[in-house]
C-alpha cells in the first residue's frame, strides 16, 4: 500500500507530502523499492520503478483527462538507477502552457572511469504538464524531459573540495513570488570514509539558467562530457507547447523531428546549478551521525523574520537549527536544540510510526531572561516572567528577544542565582548540579571560601555537561560553589551552592540508633536526647536535623502530588542541588 513518509509542516496548504510505493516482498532497508508520486491538476505524477529487478525506472504521468506518458525505457542518458527525492509543480511564466513539473532525485553515474569521478550525482530534471508524447518518434514518452546536475561542495583550508553528492531530502519554501520558491536540498557524502552533511539552497533562476544553457555531448575520442556546439532545432528542446516562445504550437505532438530527435539523445545539461553564494547553508562533518531529513519554518521575530531548519538524522532525533549573518559575506550556524520527543506542529514518521515534534519549547531555556535571550530561538521570548512562545501579534511591552545578536546586556537587567545548599558527608561524593540552557555556553566553577573564588581541588573532581562530581569529600571541600556560564562576551551565575560537610562518625552514629524507628519520628527531627547530651558535636547534629527536615520538606509535596487526581498530565518541577 502507500505510505507517507516525510519530516513536513502541518497547516500549510503549499506542502504535499509525496506517496512512497513498496513492494510486498521488498526487502525493507533496499531503498531503491521506495517510489514517489504527487497529485496535480487531476494527474498522477509518479517517480516509479516497474518490474520487480528494478531496472526500469520511470517518471509517469497517469490518470486525469491528458495521455498516459513515462520517460524512455532502458535508456541510461535519462535514467540510470534514480532514487526519486521530491516533485513539485512550479509555474515559470505568467502563461499557463509553460508550468512545468521539477523532481528531484539522485542516480547512478554514468562516467565509469573511476578516480575523482562520483558515483553518485544529485539532478534536478523538469517535464511540461501539457506534454503529450511525440507523434513519430518518443509516442507516449516525454518530449520536454532534461535534467541537470546539483552541485554541493565545500573546499578546505588546503585547497581540496569536498562534495556532497547523495540527495537526501528536498523542502521547497514558498516566496511571494510563486514563480520562485527557494529550494533547500539536504545532502550526504556517498563514501563511507569521511561522514558528513549539508544543506544548500537554490534559486529558481540559477535552475532555469542552467536549463536555458547549452545541452551536454559526449564526444573525442575519450568520449567526455563536452558542451554541444552544434545546431539547436527549432523549437528548443525543453519548450513547453503552446508557451510563451511556442504560440504557433498547440501540441508537443507538433514538434519538429529535429527537436525529439535531439533531446531523446540530449537530455542533460552541460552546466550544473550552484548553490547561492556558492557554498552550503549547513554544514555538519566530524560526527557520527547524518542527516536524513529537512523541513525549514519562517518565524517572524522582533528583530526580523529568520528561517528556522529542522534536521532529522538516523539516530532518531531532529535538530532545530538557525542560520545567522555572521557579517556580509558569511553565515553563522547555531544550533538551538536537539530533541527526541515532540508535541504539536511538525510530523515526524519512520517505520516505527509517526511523532508529532513542537516547533516552540522555550521551558527548556530555563527561567532567566538571559538565558532565553542568549537561546536565540526566534520562537521564544522573555515576557517578564518566563520565556515563553512568541507571537509577532503579541503587545505587551516587556517582551524581550534579540534573535541576530543574542546580547542579555541590552534585553535584560540580570540574573542573579538563588543559592541553595547542599549536603555532603564526610568520605562520600556528592554532586553540583548546573546544565547551562544554551548549547552555545561555556560553563566554569568556581569556589569561595575566605574571600577566594577558585575551583582548585587536587583531584576527585569530574566535570560533565551536567555539573560537577565531588569525590570523598573531607571538611576542606565546604564553601560556596558558583557555576559560571559564558555565551557572546556575557558572563552570569547560573547556580550557587553551599556545600556543607557532615561529620561522617556523627551521622553513622545517628543512623545506627533504631534503624526500625518509624520516617515520622525522623522527619520531626527528634533524635534521641541522651545522644544529643552526650555528643561533643552540637554544630553537627544542628546540621543533620536541618538536613533531615530539608529531605522531607522536598519528599511531602511530591507525596501530596502523587495523591491529586483529575490530572492526566502534571508539569516538571525543578529540583534543587542535592
Amino acid at each position: 500500500g502507500y505510505r507517507s513518509h516525510y519530516v513536513k509542516k502541518k497547516n500549510r496548504n503549499w506542502v504535499t507530502s509525496g506517496c512512497i510505493r513498496r513492494r510486498k516482498n521488498a526487502p525493507k532497508l533496499v531503498s531503491k523499492w521506495w517510489n514517489l508520486c504527487v497529485f496535480t491538476d487531476g494527474n498522477l505524477y509518479a517517480g516509479v520503478h516497474i518490474d520487480f529487478m528494478s531496472t526500469d525506472a520511470a517518471l509517469f504521468r497517469t490518470m486525469g483527462g491528458r495521455t498516459a506518458i513515462r520517460t524512455e525505457q532502458y535508456d541510461s542518458r535519462w535514467l540510470n538507477e534514480p532514487v526519486f527525492i521530491q516533485i513539485q509543480q512550479i509555474p515559470d511564466s505568467a502563461e499557463k502552457n509553460d508550468d512545468k513539473l521539477y523532481f528531484f532525485f539522485r542516480e547512478k553515474s554514468l562516467d565509469t572511469s573511476g578516480g575523482a569521478s562520483p558515483t553518485v550525482l544529485a539532478r534536478v530534471g523538469r517535464v511540461c504538464l501539457n506534454d503529450e508524447g511525440g507523434q513519430k518518434s518518443l509516442v507516449n514518452r516525454w518530449t520536454t524531459f532534461l535534467k541537470a546536475r546539483l552541485v554541493c561542495s565545500v573546499i578546505g583550508d588546503d585547497g581540496v573540495e569536498t562534495s556532497f553528492d547523495e540527495l537526501r531530502d528536498v523542502f521547497i519554501q514558498p516566496t511571494q513570488d510563486e514563480r520562485n520558491p527557494m529550494v533547500y536540498a539536504l545532502f550526504t557524502t556517498a563514501g563511507s570514509v569521511f561522514k558528513g552533511s549539508a544543506v544548500c539552497v537554490y534559486s529558481m533562476a540559477d535552475v532555469r539558467n542552467v536549463f536555458n544553457g547549452p545541452f551536454a555531448h559526449k564526444h573525442g575520442h575519450n568520449y567526455q562530457w563536452t558542451e554541444y556546439t552544434g545546431k539547436i532545432p527549432y523549437p528548443r528542446p525543453g519548450t513547453c507547447p503552446g508557451g510563451t516562445f511556442t504560440p504557433g504550437i498547440q501540441s508537443s505532438k507538433n514538434f519538429s523531428d529535429e527537436a525529439v530527435n535531439f533531446i531523446r539523445s540530449h537530455p542533460l545539461m552541460f552546466h550544473s546549478v550552484y548553490p547561492i553564494h556558492r557554498r552550503p547553508l549547513v554544514v555538519k562533518t566530524g560526527v557520527d551521525y547524518r542527516y536524513t531529513a529537512l523541513v525549514v519554518d519562517q518565524v517572524d521575530a522582533v528583530d526580523g523574520r529568520y528561517e528556522v531548519l529542522f534536521l532529522g538524522t538516523d539516530r532518531g532525533t531532529v535538530q532545530k537549527v538557525i542560520v545567522l549573518p555572521k557579517d556580509p559575506t558569511t553565515m553563522e550556524e547555531l544550533t538551538l536544540e536537539e530533541v527526541e520527543v515532540f508535541r504539536q506542529q511538525l510530523y515526524v514518521s519512520s517505520d516505527a510510526g509517526l511523532t508529532q515534534v513542537s516547533l516552540h519549547r522555550c521551558g527548556v531555556y530555563g527561567r532567566a531572561c538571559s538565558d532565553c535571550c542568549l537561546a536565540r530561538d526566534p520562537y521564544c521570548a522573555w515576557d517578564g516572567e518566563s520565556c515563553s512562545a512568541f507571537t509577532p501579534s503579541t503587545k505587551r511591552r516587556s517582551r524581550r528577544q534579540d534573535v541576530k545578536h543574542g546580547d542579555p546586556l541590552r534585553q535584560c537587567r540580570g540574573f542573579n542565582a538563588k543559592e541553595t545548599v547542599q549536603f555532603g558527608v564526610e568520605g562520600s561524593s556528592t554532586f553540583l548540579e548546573c546544565q547551562p540552557r544554551s548549547p552555545q555556553a561555556t560553563v566554569k566553577w568556581l569556589y569561595q571560601r575566605e574571600g577566594k573564588r577558585k575551583l582548585n581541588r587536587v583531584g576527585g573532581v569530574l566535570k560533565t555537561n551536567q555539573g560537577i562530581l565531588l569525590k570523598s569529600l573531607n571538611q576542606s571541600d565546604a564553601g560556596l560553589y558558583h557555576c559560571l556560564a559564558t555565551e557572546n562576551n556575557f558572563k552570569h551565575t547560573m547556580a550557587r551552592v553551599a556545600l556543607r560537610i557532615l561529620d561522617r562518625d556523627i551521622v553513622l552514629a545517628l543512623t545506627a540508633q533504631d534503624e526500625d524507628e518509624e520516617p515520622k519520628t525522623r522527619q520531626a527531627g527528634a533524635y534521641p536526647q541522651s545522644l544529643v547530651s552526650s555528643t561533643p558535636f552540637p554544630p553537627e547534629i544542628r546540621l543533620i536535623n536541618q538536613y533531615c527536615q530539608s529531605y522531607w520538606d522536598q519528599v511531602n509535596p511530591k507525596q501530596q502530588q502523587r495523591k491529586r487526581t483529575n490530572r492526566r498530565h502534571t508539569e516538571s518541577q525543578d529540583q534543587g542541588l542535592g
